[in-house]
């Protein structure tokens, strides 16, 4: 089993101003993580040991959470996150292609970040839009009918910042 170090720290005032927005109440721990996650793009460790005081539990209990939830990362993520779809509809009309094309193209294999930190990668069981099969997100915009000759231009726009 691979050893999960908790990562890099951030400011302690951005913390405290998620924490004090919910009850000291463990039914938001998910909703404090999840927010931490927005906010830094993964769930710091001060971040977890701040909320574990907050709520007086475990740290055990919240890295629980943060490792089972899939959303969640202790690990800082790329500027953009890239999901490539594996499931069914998407496999059959060609999704391995592409997640071998995008590791070309990024450098890196799924679940991993550029050296730049410009985008992560990964690969997901299903987007929910078989229709649109083979489907990559970017962020929060969905690329259907996704060819092998669309990925660098997909790609270069994020590069060039357009997104």
């Amino acid at each position: 089993m691979e050893e999960v170090k908790l990562s890099n720290n951030v400011d302690e005032k951005e913390i405290k101003l998620i924490l004090d927005s919910y009850k000291s109440e463990r039914r938001y721990a998910l909703f404090m993580l999840q927010d931490m996650q927005n906010k830094f793009q993964f769930v710091p460790r001060n971040g977890m040991e701040m909320l574990s005081k907050y709520l007086d539990c475990p740290i055990s209990e919240l890295y629980a959470m943060a490792t089972f939830y899939k959303a969640l990362s202790l690990k800082p993520k790329g500027k953009h996150i890239i999901k490539c779809c594996d499931g069914t509809a998407c496999h059959i009309r060609g999704s391995l292609n592409l997640v071998g094309e995008l590791k070309r193209k990024l450098g890196v294999e799924p679940g991993e970040t550029t050296k730049d930190g410009l985008f992560s990668f990964e690969t997901v069981n299903c987007m929910g839009s078989c229709a649109l099969a083979p489907v990559v997100v970017i962020d929060e915009k969905y690329y259907g009918k996704v060819t092998m000759e669309q990925l660098p231009k997909i790609l270069d726009e994020y590069r060039e910042g357009g997104k």
